[in-house]
């Protein structure tokens, strides 16, 4: 891991200083071969999905860890959105000129050299080595063994058109390795590594906090809810929930907790419900929800913390905004919170009063993703506030520096 770390760190000094053209280039490159080699791709996953149904790994966990012709596609358009954005490195921004004639910018550098340790999903493979490309960072890429073939053959690929582009191979290394006592000893490489970003689940995540020598910026778990305000648009707030919940429930950003207004409870939830259950969902709720959904499990304390990732909902009818603020405060993750509301001022007052990377008004909870958000692929969605909150893109992955520009003046 020390090598791998320190070929980082040379590759990084020379991709801060790159031209855009070289890096949007070679991520061009990068989107064509991966489709190229879709057949290589495709088989390597195949063989990383049937490892995962005989160790018996969730259905949730297998959706993640899957790539098909959609998913692969997906991947090189984003690359190339990634491509198409501005480069946010060298862009200077002015400060301040100070009474001396001294002129004061700030200018947008890279972080240096990025940890990402990450499980299933291979496409966070492709992703992240775009973002860190064109942000002018190195990244190391730690993904779990479960998905072990599909990032080995998707680093192949990048690291085979960083080559032939100019670009140093080292730019972006994928460890092929899934011994987890690497993890440890590339936690412990502060000075060569600059920051780590964790994304998985709550036990990789606390491991990865509990253990890192590094900066860590968290990717913590996604207990979002939608709020239907007693003002909300019924068939609207149908379609918000439904969609957020099981339009893909294993991840991040589904709907694990409904909250409804008591003043509409009563017509609500009937309807929400004849959706959801046509679509496998098992409702958990309140005694108020129970007695409104006969079909509905009471829900214990636990359930208000829980990420399920699966088809199984919770539901908590409240007197007000208030309470669903607050129970929001309670069990939320500060990851995508939602109201549905048609009153301007209680929306506006939920979009600041809740403090998640993204608070939506009358829309799913879905949309918090940097794709679907304009940023091209994202890093991952950062639920801590420093130094970045909600999805990572380009600019979230460099800093500043101060640039002073005088004529010769000196200090007193």
């Amino acid at each position: 891991m020390k090598d791998i770390a320190m070929e980082a760190r040379r590759a990084a000094s020379v991709l801060s200083t790159l031209d855009p053209q070289t890096k949007n280039r070679a991520l061009d490159e990068v989107a064509s071969a991966l489709l190229a080699g879709r057949d290589g791709i495709l088989g390597e996953n195949a063989g990383d999905i049937a490892q995962a149904e005989k160790n018996s790994m969730s259905a949730a966990m297998i959706d993640r860890l899957v790539i098909d012709d959609k998913r692969l596609e997906a991947m090189a358009r984003g690359i190339r959105e990634v491509a198409a954005l501005e480069d946010p490195v060298g862009k200077t921004a002015p400060f301040s000129t100070r009474p001396n004639g001294l002129r004061v910018e700030k200018m947008r550098i890279p972080l240096g050299v990025i940890g990402i340790v990450y499980e299933s999903r291979p496409g966070v493979t492709a992703d992240a080595a775009a973002l860190c490309l064109k942000s002018g960072n190195a990244v190391i890429l730690r993904g779990g063994s479960e998905a072990l073939r599909s990032n080995i053959a998707i680093g192949e690929v990048i690291r085979n058109c960083l080559r032939e582009n100019g670009v140093p191979p080292a730019a972006v290394s994928v460890v092929s390795d899934a011994d987890r006592k690497l993890v440890l000893e590339m936690l412990k490489l502060d000075g060569l590594i600059d920051l780590i970003i964790p994304r998985g689940g709550q036990a990789l995540i606390e491991f990865v906090v509990e253990n890192s020598a590094i900066p860590v910026l968290k990717h913590y778990k996604g207990v979002c809810h939608v709020f239907v305000d007693e003002f909300a648009d019924i068939p609207m707030a149908v379609d918000i929930c439904v969609n957020a919940k099981v339009q893909r429930p294993g991840v991040c950003n589904a709907m694990e907790t409904m909250l409804a207004h008591e003043k509409i409870a009563a017509e609500f939830l009937p309807a929400v419900w004849d959706e959801l259950k046509k679509k496998g969902v098992a409702l958990k709720g309140c005694p108020a929800t129970c007695s409104i959904i006969p079909d509905a499990e009471p829900a214990s304390g636990e359930d208000w913390d829980t990420e399920y990732l699966a088809p199984v909902l919770n539901a908590r009818v409240v007197k007000d905004m208030d309470e669903a603020m607050e129970h929001i405060a309670a069990h939320g993750s500060m990851h995508t919170d939602c109201i549905v509301t048609g009153d301007d001022g209680n929306a506006g007052r939920f979009l600041r009063g809740v403090e998640s990377s993204a608070v939506m008004h009358n829309a799913s909870t879905r949309f918090n993703d940097g794709f679907e958000l304009g940023m091209g692929a994202e890093i991952g969605i950062s639920t801590t506030k420093i130094h970045a909150f909600g999805p990572m893109g380009l600019e979230e992955l460099t800093s500043e520096k101060f640039i002073v520009r005088g004529e010769g003046q000196v200090r007193e």
